[in-house]
């Protein structure tokens, strides 16, 4: 019979935790150096290419043909970046299955982040019209990421007690920024002092590489995590003889389903989460797309931009938190909102060709990120009934990856229908909106009652 329960924590020492603090060292990379900056001008200048426009083209209407289907050329990665998302919510259950009943987890990280890593190093291979390989090296590089993320979270409840983890899961976090941040400064001072003013076809190089250096970093810093980590099973490990683990992660995800259906108030907040959350993911994603494509704006700036965000969110959200204190959690996150439907709508007006506007945009993006998000985690935490937060985070996490595919399809949508980026960025605030109107209508003191939870004076 399989053995189940939550695996009772054993602190670790601080060589094991310094190695899971370098892995998010490691991967924040991918997330800031390649989706958040590079990818989406990258890859979409070369699908124009393909299509048959100039590399420094102003306005591209032409289209390509991936696997015979008919896509505009500024559509093609939205619709990568939805696939791969898509795509990764069937991973992330199926490897969370697989990483509580394998004895070692170990193999299972580094399987997931060097296949990770080698499909962005490969990126190198994406020159001219290779558009479409660099769509496939994308979805195998996002997969990878996310159920690398699986396995190192997996970590966490065996390198501390239950009163320090939060402590020990911020600075990794924290590590994570500033090594993300760091390399993307690198990449900044690379493509400022590498570039030529009038050679498009430099900068592209310039960005493909990297890329490639993200695929890089995250391979080499892997292998610390791997060498001071030690092997740490699940409570499943021991698994009855002929088990499925690929089917019970499936099986896991349906009886989670059943049992929030008795907490209706719950998964009310957790639908208002999806919804205004895949808003701000979206914005995150083709920010640099919306940046190059249609305001023009060079590398450096996005860059730039990107820093001023990673710092601020930081500040953001001690500010929140600090005024969540004051008229409580969920009206600080309706504000927070608000403040999202202004940067979506001053974005619109942004005039072209000037970076200040931008990184001023930037600076208001980073002071309501941080804060949102950890203030929704927080406010999650208070409805779910008491033993049950490993399987609701699950499901929280799980539900996360698997919705954020909606903006990026409905951005792709609006640009293919009406050639126009500002009006693709502008029709996210359905998700601000919607997202706030099904918040506001929760009744968040009774459904931390019905949890059984005691909910705090404000909420």
């Amino acid at each position: 019979m399989a053995v189940t329960g939550t695996p009772t924590p054993v602190p670790a020492g601080k060589r094991e935790r310094h190695g899971w603090y370098l892995y998010d060292w490691a991967n924040s990379a991918f997330q800031t150096t390649v989706i958040t900056v590079f990818l989406g001008p990258f890859l979409t200048t070369v699908t124009e290419q393909a299509a048959g426009c100039a590399i420094d083209a102003d306005d591209c209407n032409a289209v390509v043909h991936p696997l015979g289907l008919t896509v505009a050329a500024g559509s093609f990665y939205p619709y990568v970046v939805s696939l791969s998302v898509l795509l990764t919510v069937f991973v992330l259950p199926v490897m969370g299955a697989i990483c509580d009943r394998a004895p070692r987890k170990k193999p299972l990280l580094a399987g997931a982040a060097f296949v990770g890593a080698a499909a962005t190093i490969a990126m190198g291979f994406v020159t001219g019209q290779r558009y479409l390989l660099g769509g496939i090296l994308f979805l195998i590089a996002n997969i990878a990421f996310g159920a690398a993320v699986v396995v190192y979270n997996s970590f966490l409840p065996h390198l501390a007690e239950p009163d320090q983890r939060d402590r020990v899961s911020s600075k990794g976090w924290a590590i994570g920024y500033l090594g993300g941040g760091l390399l993307l400064l690198l990449n900044l001072v690379a493509v400022t002092a590498l570039s030529e003013e009038g050679n498009p076809q430099r900068t592209l190089d310039l960005a493909r590489w990297s890329i490639v250096s993200a695929g890089i970093w995250w391979a080499a810093f892997t292998i610390l995590p791997l060498l001071w980590l030690r092997e740490r099973p699940g409570a499943d490990a021991t698994t009855s003889p002929g088990a499925n683990v690929l089917t019970d992660g499936f099986k896991q995800l349906g009886h989670t389903i059943r049992h929030m259906r008795a907490y209706p108030l719950t998964l009310a907040f957790l639908g208002a989460y999806l919804i205004y959350n895949d808003g701000i993911q979206t914005v995150i994603t083709l920010a640099s797309q919306f940046g190059t494509e249609e305001l023009k704006l060079e590398q450096s700036t996005l860059i730039i931009t990107i820093l001023i965000v990673q710092f601020l969110a930081f500040g953001g959200a001690l500010l929140l938190g600090a005024l969540a204190t004051r008229i409580g959690a969920r009206n600080t996150i309706l504000i927070s909102l608000a403040l999202w439907l202004g940067v979506v709508i001053a974005a619109f007006w942004l005039p072209a060709g000037a970076p200040i506007p931008f990184m001023i945009l930037g600076a208001g993006i980073g002071l309501v990120l941080g804060g949102s998000q950890a203030l929704s985690r927080s406010l999650f935490s208070q409805l779910i009934p008491d033993g049950r937060e490993g399987e609701y985070y699950g499901f929280y996490e799980i539900s996360d990856k698997g919705t954020s595919w909606l903006g990026p399809l409905l951005f792709g949508l609006v640009f293919q229908l009406t050639d126009s980026y500002r009006l693709g960025i502008v029709s996210l605030v359905v998700f601000f909106l919607v997202g706030g109107v099904l918040l506001a209508l929760v009744p968040i003191r009774r459904a931390i009652v019905a949890a059984g939870n005691t909910p705090p004076t404000l909420v």
